[in-house]
């Protein structure tokens, strides 16, 4: 998917998701908004261990629940545990091997609509117009997460890096 298109779905997913967060609805649940921000913390710091209540004060991630969600995170295989000094958790792979849709899948799958969600039996799997739209959005998010790494996020030229209360790094040339 080309860069600028990829760009617009973002750009139209963090839109979706701002406008059905003022309604009372997330677009994206809690457990993944932090389990992209702990995530995105250590790729930042990659490979360095850093412990939960590390992360915890970084991420702005209430501790007991972000260990929930570290837990979810090393049973799919994205992060591990590192015992011993200098221990704490890290990332399994390098940050431009993992995905965002591989977080998301890693503790809350983006749910496409395979069948009609009204269990009209008439429908069945034929979605009507509406519902079929609906899941043509959800893949282009599933496609736009699937083709953004890590390392993109983190390496994209911007004032206002993921977790801004974090020193920024240059990443402007003046």
């Amino acid at each position: 998917m080309d860069t600028g298109v990829r760009f617009i779905v973002w750009d139209m997913c963090v839109r979706v998701g701002a406008l059905l967060s003022l309604w009372g609805n997330a677009m994206f649940s809690q457990t993944v908004e932090y389990a992209l921000r702990a995530v995105v913390h250590l790729a930042d710091l990659a490979p360095v261990a850093q412990t939960t209540d590390q992360i915890a004060a970084t991420t702005r991630v209430p501790e007991a629940y972000l260990s929930k969600v570290l837990q979810g995170l090393c049973h799919a295989g994205i992060v591990q545990s590192k015992r011993g000094r200098g221990g704490g958790m890290v990332l399994t792979r390098p940050p431009s091997e993992l995905t965002i849709l591989d977080v998301v899948n890693a503790v809350d799958p983006l749910g496409r609509i395979r069948e009609c969600p009204l269990g009209l039996a008439a429908h069945g799997v034929h979605l009507c117009p509406l519902h079929r739209r609906l899941d043509n959005a959800l893949a282009l998010v599933e496609e736009a997460f699937r083709q953004t790494t890590l390392a993109e996020i983190l390496a994209e030229p911007t004032l206002s890096r993921p977790l801004c209360s974090l020193p920024i790094r240059p990443t402007l040339k003046s």
